[in-house]
């Protein structure tokens, strides 16, 4: 072949793209999907070996689609470096497909030696299915709907015992093929809402126009009486179609669910779905008012605790603190430290997160974003207060940033492994006034102290830990101080 004629066939291929170069460049290209390749490229893989403690969860880091057995335990083992869980979703609506990818990462995840994690959601859903057997019913024998929670028409909590079966079977299909393949579950979660009895929004008045309401709740004038009424059947259900299927059968299982979790007899937050109505039991700080709540976690046979640690946008109109950082930080540590103190020891506290604040359309507000710096403060403060690790949930188009954010304190955290592992917390106090923050974790004679300030201070301040008084001095990220 002529100089000329190889340089012109060399010309044209250089042109359309050389097949070698091209199956490299495929080889180099990255092989996840979209949310998960956000994951690795927001994240590092940890410089402290995090041990037995719980992975970070992100509810990027699921469901990565078809992989390869291959592929499916490099990005496992990628993800584990960085201390991230993979989890698998079980999906009643697409049986077959999700069962197969689940059984697949679960096995690889066993594999390596690793915790098998589940997305229970969709087995939960729906008991109110829009199935008029599951309506209210008036005196005059008409079906009618509480329509105060959107889109969700919700109806009678006493009308629906014959959806059980249904939904605990839901459940059991994915609980018994992994019992069939020889397959633990380690942890289990569900995002379960907006669905079965909730005492808020209308729902009380709705329920006093029910007949059936009327006949199974003696008192239902009085709201406490109606709450737990609704309460315990919502965490009857709860236990009879999740809890129970899944710690029949994986014995040492952690399961739980969004939202719930030991507390003091308050509740701190509002889902974006939910308000108040006035007359119902509530304590007032400034302008908000914490709903008066039961203690549903015992009745759930839940073990793990789910708080959720959010930034609502109502928050932020709550309070009246100049320091805008701390409208957010007062009420997020609240939600924190109210979890993580009532919880019982052995219970691990799985807290979900989110910084972007999350807008609310029914709420009319020039928001200052929480910052960054002392958002991360707040995620410290919270492992110092009993939680074990995080859960977060954000939006695609914030993914990259929440995910830094949160693996930053969680990466770094690991530094103090055996604090975060057998400390127990020294404070759960949250100042009604913008100044220093401490919190703590104690192990033996030492204490791990973190300490924040809203406002500028030099000043040493005084703690007292087991009748010492310690002084803590001025932050410079996390302190060990030796007790004497």
């Amino acid at each position: 072949m002529s100089t000329k004629k190889s340089f012109v066939i060399w010309t044209a291929i250089s042109l359309l793209g050389c097949p070698a170069n091209h199956c490299r460049a495929q080889e180099q290209a990255p092989r996840w999907p979209d949310y998960i390749q956000v994951v690795l490229d927001s994240t590092r893989p940890l410089e402290y070996d995090r041990g037995e403690r719980l992975p970070l969860y992100l509810w990027q880091a699921m469901d990565p689609g078809p992989l390869n057995e291959k592929a499916l335990e490099e990005l496992i083992k990628e993800l584990n470096k960085r201390g991230v869980g993979l989890i698998s979703s079980w999906n009643p609506g697409n049986r077959q497909k999700s069962l197969a990818q689940s059984l697949m990462i679960a096995k690889a995840q066993e594999k390596l030696n690793l915790r098998v994690n589940i997305n229970a959601n969709q087995c939960l859903y729906s008991f109110f299915n829009g199935d008029e057997q599951t309506a209210h019913i008036d005196g005059e024998d008409k079906h009618f709907w509480d329509e105060s929670f959107g889109k969700h028409k919700m109806g009678c909590p006493f009308a629906l015992d014959f959806r059980r079966p249904y939904i605990r079977e839901q459940a059991e299909y994915f609980v018994k093929a992994f019992n069939k393949a020889d397959l633990d579950v380690d942890f289990i979660f569900a995002d379960w809402e907006i669905d079965g009895p909730i005492e808020f929004n209308e729902a009380h008045a709705a329920s006093k126009r029910c007949r059936r309401c009327r006949e199974n709740i003696k008192n239902i004038d009085d709201f406490e009486e109606f709450q737990k009424a609704l309460r315990q059947l919502r965490c009857e259900l709860q236990r009879e179609v999740y809890a129970e299927p899944v710690k029949n059968n994986f014995p040492g299982v952690l399961v739980g669910n969004y939202g719930v979790y030991p507390h003091n007899g308050y509740r701190y937050w509002y889902d974006y779905y939910e308000y108040y109505v006035d007359g119902q039991p509530c304590l007032t700080d400034q302008r908000a008012s914490y709903r008066k709540w039961y203690d549903e976690f015992p009745e759930t046979g839940y073990t793990f605790a789910m708080p959720v640690v959010y930034t609502w946008q109502r928050i932020f109109d709550w309070y009246d603190y100049a320091d805008t950082d701390y409208r957010w930080f007062y009420n997020m540590l609240l939600v924190a430290s109210n979890a993580g103190e009532h919880t019982p020891a052995g219970i691990p506290v799985i807290s979900f997160v989110h910084w972007h604040t999350i807008e609310d359309d029914n709420v009319n507000s020039k928001t200052v974003q929480f910052s960054e710096d002392k958002y991360k403060e707040l995620l410290w403060h919270m492992l110092l207060r009993g939680t074990d690790t995080f859960f977060l949930w954000c939006r695609k188009q914030e993914a990259a940033k929440e995910i830094r954010l949160v693996h930053e304190v969680y990466a770094e955290a690991q530094r103090y492994g055996r604090f975060l592992s057998e400390g127990t917390p020294i404070n759960f106090n949250v100042p009604r006034q913008p100044g220093t923050i401490v919190s703590g974790l104690k192990l033996s004679d030492r204490v791990l102290l973190r300490r924040t300030d809203f406002g500028k201070t030099n000043d040493p301040v005084e703690i007292t830990i087991d009748n010492m008084m310690i002084k803590v001095a001025v932050p410079e990220g996390c302190q060990v101080i030796l007790l004497r």
